[in-house]
């Protein structure tokens, strides 16, 4: 067979037998991630659909299906919707507190001064602290009596204790968790900023353009695409990450003015032995980060310059 006077040595017989060769070698490659994923996410997600569902026996005797009727309980609650106000101004503080700490150390870390290497890599350490190491050590910064916070206290009795104040804990676990995500923010904000040609910036200050108004008009519009990835994955991480913090630091007290929702899920399934609630609660976590993820998709995303 002939194509453009060029003899064809293509063979669809071989051509099958090699892509189905390929596709065998993807699929070992792929499968170990696939089980992963299998075992520890979709199996445990399919069990926690069918928990919630079902009232269950604190010690596994006996299960029984009972429709909506755990969500209708779950949702007249009034301590789920405080768990819920709490969570979302957990979430709103502790990501605006780690963007715009972030923004600042990634622009003074993008000036080229002498050791700006050694301070970007000192701002990075702290995303490689785990959540209860980090919270750990707060927790002996912010003790009242012998931590740094006891300096305070010296000079303002009472001013600061969060073992009794709910306000105090709640600040706390909000810069446990700003501090965590502050170095995560600065790695894609200075890439970012790397991003932008100095052309822009030179030119702006030719036409007089000072440096707030470069700031402004420059970089901020162009570091939109990098504000958009960050909020989104802080506000995921804020929503489910934050168990580690509140377990070691507060237990959700005091009063539950720390009460997360990701350790009600934790305290109801695991300590009150309410595995169908903890269940649905679960599954509302999860509808509520979609909901919000999908909401910055289709009301943000569109506003977002990936232009240079």
């Amino acid at each position: 067979m002939r194509f453009w006077g060029k003899a064809s040595n293509r063979n669809p017989v071989n051509e099958k037998a090699g892509f189905s060769k390929r596709g065998r070698a993807a699929l070992m490659f792929a499968l170990p991630q696939l089980l992963i994923l299998l075992l520890f996410f979709y199996w445990p997600a399919s069990q926690a659909v069918q928990s919630s569902f079902t009232l269950q026996s604190p010690f596994g005797g006996s299960t029984r299906f009972v429709g909506l009727m755990v969500f209708e309980r779950l949702l007249t609650d009034p301590e789920y919707y405080r768990s819920i106000y709490i969570t979302v101004t957990f979430v709103f503080l502790s990501t605006l507190i780690s963007i715009l700490l972030g923004l600042l150390f990634a622009v003074a870390a993008d000036d080229a001064l002498r050791g700006s290497k050694t301070y970007r890599t000192a701002i990075i350490w702290p995303y490689a602290v785990a959540a209860p190491v980090a919270a750990t050590t707060f927790q002996f910064l912010f003790d009242p009596f012998t931590g740094l916070a006891a300096i305070v206290n010296n000079i303002w009795p009472g001013f600061w204790n969060p073992y009794i104040d709910g306000t105090n804990a709640f600040w706390m676990i909000v810069v446990v968790a700003a501090w965590q995500h502050i170095s995560y923010n600065f790695l894609f904000i200075l890439a970012g900023l790397r991003a932008i040609p100095n052309t822009l910036f030179e030119a702006a200050a030719v036409d007089g353009a000072g440096a707030f108004r470069r700031f402004y008009t420059i970089t901020l519009p162009l570091l939109t695409p990098t504000f958009f990835f960050i909020v989104i994955m802080n506000i995921a991480s804020n929503f489910t990450n934050s168990f580690g913090i509140v377990n070691v630091m507060t237990e959700g007290g005091p009063g539950g003015a720390t009460n997360l929702m990701a350790y009600k899920i934790y305290a109801d399934g695991f300590i009150g032995l309410n595995l169908s609630s903890s269940s649905a609660q679960s599954i509302i976590l999860m509808l509520i980060m979609i909901a919000i993820t999908v909401l910055q998709f289709r009301f943000v995303e569109h506003r977002i310059n990936y232009k240079v």
